[in-house]
């Protein structure tokens, strides 16, 4: 049975989370998410932030958070992509460095800091075998909360580690798929944090990851289904780990 009490008699908290401000989060999310009153959480690629900047920062403006993701996405050196910038060979020097650089791109182009971070690839360590270390730490020393990917579990506000909040794909995932999460989210009373990467609509061809894509008719009827339930909390990371944390008792 649910143990913590969400906001205004609501029943679970769902935050909509998108990685490395691609052009179509901007393009084709952007307006969804608008037309149904809806804030999320953009984790941004310093690149394509500052390639659209104007746009991000009115979309700062517009009350979506936007996130730390890194300066170089670094991930395990087993992607093939990965394998020059692999975590395996960082320090926890070298990613605090990585970290903190972020953070002051962010500031200085968004104008406000980023309080979350979402771990790349959801991967949370550094270095090999005797010399691997988390870097949660890290993370926990520097933002509310940390989000991390693909970990398919609901984040249980009561016993939450903010520095480790779980999160659920939705690329790819028939809408049937989304709504059950969200009505065991309710059931649960728990906090469903869901994450997303390039959004498509029917006009435009796929995009160069068709595995890490969210139907643009689908990201509607989620918004849709959201807003017009009185059970459901859809807020930022930010917002709802800044609630969790204040009233949780410690």
């Amino acid at each position: 049975m649910p143990n913590f009490t969400w906001p205004d008699r609501q029943r679970a908290a769902v935050s909509l989370t998108f990685d490395d401000a691609r052009d179509s989060q901007l393009d084709h999310g952007a307006p969804i998410l608008a037309k149904h009153g809806t804030l999320a959480t953009f984790y941004v690629s310093l690149g394509p932030l500052q390639a659209r900047a104007s746009e991000w920062v009115a979309m700062s403006a517009a009350g979506h958070e936007i996130g730390n993701h890194t300066t170089t996405h670094p991930c395990t050196a087993n992607n093939e992509w990965s394998r020059d910038n692999g975590l395996e060979d960082h320090t926890l020097a070298t990613l605090e460095q990585d970290i903190d650089g972020a953070a002051e791109t962010i500031e200085r182009v968004i104008g406000t800091p980023a309080t979350t971070f979402a771990y790349p690839c959801g991967d949370r360590f550094v270095g090999r075998g005797e010399r691997t270390q988390s870097y949660v730490p890290l993370i926990a020393r520097r933002f509310l909360a940390g989000r991390g990917y693909p970990d398919e579990t609901y984040a249980a506000p009561s016993v939450v580690d903010l520095a480790q909040v779980p999160g659920i794909t939705m690329d790819g995932v028939p809408i049937e798929r989304l709504t059950t999460l969200v009505e065991v989210a309710i059931e649960l009373g728990s906090w469903l944090v869901l994450v997303a990467h390039d959004v498509e609509v029917s006009t435009t061809p796929p995009g160069p990851d068709p595995d890490l894509t969210i139907p643009g008719d689908v990201l509607d009827t989620l918004c849709g289904t959201l807003a017009a339930d009185s059970r459901v909390w859809c807020a930022s990371v930010r917002d709802v780990a800044g609630y969790v944390a204040a009233h949780r008792g410690g």
